[in-house]
């Protein structure tokens, strides 16, 4: 199975640098320029099947990408950031430097926060349960950085730490084989048109 992971486009808090988790919160205007210039390329890869996170911004720009009926799933939520939701990222970096980087990592939790283990568990799991159906065939998920960050953890053993950020509305493609011999593979990463982001943000 070909899987095609779209981070959704840039949020309104992403736009503000305000770390937002499972808060629902929609495209920014820039946000929905990118989930249209990126349609033409996820159109050309013919997906057989979509699938998107049931928060706003990942519904949203599946619509825009051409996918208004894709399948809405809470498996492919985001995060959740616990208490650190609607926080400010600089602030948080200024005031607890060490936990903001261990969660960036994958190895601390907010206060009330998702674990990651748990999470990437949560991901994987989504996407195992359609893996069978769609063997030879090519599934969208358009969804978060940070599931992206799992599945890429789950299926590649790519650690959080050694992932530079999701490029918001960028598309990343993993070869997940019929046979369980193989291994999978990573096809393509933060591919966005016209554009590169090696600084997105979280």
């Amino acid at each position: 199975m070909r899987l095609l992971l779209v981070r959704h486009g840039q949020s309104e808090w992403n736009a503000a640098k305000r770390l937002q988790g499972q808060a629902d919160i929609d495209l920014s205007d820039l946000g929905k320029q990118q989930a249209l210039a990126l349609a033409p390329v996820i159109a050309t890869l013919e997906p057989d099947y979509a699938i998107t996170s049931d928060l706003l911004r990942a519904r949203h720009t599946a619509k825009l990408l051409g996918y208004a009926d894709a399948v809405h799933t809470i498996g492919l939520r985001e995060v959740s950031v616990g208490d650190w939701t609607g926080r400010a990222i600089p602030e948080l970096i200024a005031e607890t430097p060490e936990a903001y980087a261990g969660w960036r990592a994958g190895t601390n939790a907010p206060p009330g926060g998702e674990i990651w283990a748990d999470f990437m568990a949560r991901t994987a799991l989504t996407i195992e349960n359609l893996r069978e159906e769609f063997t030879k065939k090519t599934l969208l998920a358009v969804c978060h950085g940070g599931v992206i960050r799992a599945l890429l953890n789950h299926y590649l053993g790519l650690e959080p730490a050694r992932i530079i950020p999701v490029g918001p509305a960028s598309v990343t493609s993993l070869r997940l084989p019929s046979n369980p011999n193989k291994l999978p593979r990573l096809e393509l990463f933060n591919y966005r048109p016209g554009s590169l982001e090696f600084d997105a943000p979280d």
